[in-house]
């Protein structure tokens, strides 16, 4: 990998673009052996599908990857010692990464375009419920690997089977790092067994608070799209925020979601306020349950709170701290909120959906880290790399 020029790895990505699209019927094919074997109602069911609109957008993914700058030998910093000793922090890759994750077999295109941009082998561990899907990918990327006259071991498939998940979480002196990317209970479940550096993505409980000083029209618009344009991914809406003064605009900033089947469970003042405003088989009060709950469905918890400071106690509360969102014209309020929440990503007036590393021009992304050392935010490039120090001199010692 370290020989691999940036030209090589340029040309090798488009080709696996090309070929993901040319081959789109195969891995479709394959795809629907495995969605035969899940239940349509699944909420990991979205997440495994594959489209022939969606191999092109992961096409599209890899050749914006491919013509990114590489994220190797930067020149972080340049340094020069009273002795004359130079020092210069340069970027380089992991080595080899190990990436565990659930049903979406886009990310096994995901991960190889931006590993092997970075210069990092993958192992790639998916789910039973997405192996075939993965073996048809996989397949397609070692056939241009071979082409090239790379060693298709750069990318590889591990067994479906859950013993070879204990078999990576255990692989001192071989696996760099383990990025798991998927449910709350894969996370921890990596978390706590895993004896090599672990980077957490994936779950994502997110809130949007409308405040005093919100635009309906706005927030309407926002928290639809939040909540339904993809209800199985880690940045749709989870749980409203509802400043009690504006109980009375809920049912306009709520009427979008009909159209969408969304359930709401509403705390007692939210419920009255929907009460008859709202499908009334898609309404339903809230337990303690509804709130610090991912739904991956089309379902929503709505809590009113008295002001910001509330609002900001229920995030801190419930939020797992992926993506946080503030739905306010008033400037110093916003400003609190952006300040005052600890998430990866903070937003104001702007729908949580644009949580993604190609939405924030990274070419594509490995996962939402949502912890705070090395890597925060969308994983892209420059994330899966880390440095060293290169120390150069004309025969220094030290006394």
């Amino acid at each position: 990998m370290a020989f691999l020029t940036d030209a090589q790895i340029h040309d090798i990505l488009l080709e696996v673009a090309d070929a993901a699209e040319t081959n789109a019927q195969v891995i479709l094919l394959e795809n629907q052996k495995d969605l035969d074997l899940m239940d349509p109602k699944d909420p990991k069911y979205d997440r495994l599908k594959l489209t022939v609109e969606r191999i092109a957008g992961i096409a599209s993914d890899m050749r914006a990857v491919a013509d990114l700058p590489s994220p190797l030998g930067r020149v972080l910093s340049e340094t020069t010692r009273p002795n004359g000793m130079r020092l210069t922090k340069l970027s380089v890759a992991f080595g080899v990464i190990g990436i565990i994750y659930e049903s979406r077999p886009n990310v096994s295109f995901d991960v190889f375009s931006l590993c092997l941009k970075s210069g990092n082998a993958c192992l790639l561990k998916g789910s039973k419920d997405a192996h075939q899907s993965n073996v048809a990918i996989v397949n397609i990327i070692h056939g241009v690997l071979l082409k090239h006259g790379v060693n298709p071991a750069v990318c590889t498939l591990l067994p479906a089977e859950r013993e070879a998940t204990a078999e990576l979480l255990n692989a001192r002196g071989f696996v760099d790092l383990i990025i798991p990317r998927g449910s709350a209970n894969l996370i921890n479940f990596v978390r706590e067994n895993a004896r090599i550096p672990v980077i957490e993505t994936g779950a994502g409980i997110c809130h949007t608070y409308f405040d005093v000083d919100g635009d309906l029209e706005k927030g309407a618009a926002i928290v639809n799209n939040a909540k339904t344009r993809r209800v199985s991914v880690c940045n749709a809406l989870d749980c409203l925020l509802l400043h009690e003064s504006r109980l009375k605009d809920l049912p306009a900033l709520c009427a979008p979601l009909a159209s969408s089947n969304v359930v709401i469970y509403a705390d007692p003042q939210a419920y009255a306020a929907l009460l008859k405003k709202y499908p009334s088989e898609l309404l339903e009060p809230a337990t303690k349950e509804s709130f610090g709950t991912e739904f991956l469905d089309y379902k929503m918890a709505v809590k009113t709170v008295s002001g910001l400071q509330e609002a900001l106690q229920h995030i801190a509360k419930n939020s797992s701290q992926h993506s946080e969102c503030i739905i306010s014209e008033n400037a110093e309020t916003s400003a609190l909120f952006e300040r005052a929440v600890d998430a990866a990503c903070v937003y104001t007036n702007v729908s949580t959906a644009f949580t993604d590393g190609a939405q924030f021009g990274l070419g594509a992304e490995i996962g939402i880290s949502t912890q705070k050392l090395h890597a925060r935010g969308p994983m892209a490039l420059e994330e899966l790399t880390t440095y060293k120090w290169l120390v150069r001199g004309e025969g220094q010692i030290r006394s």
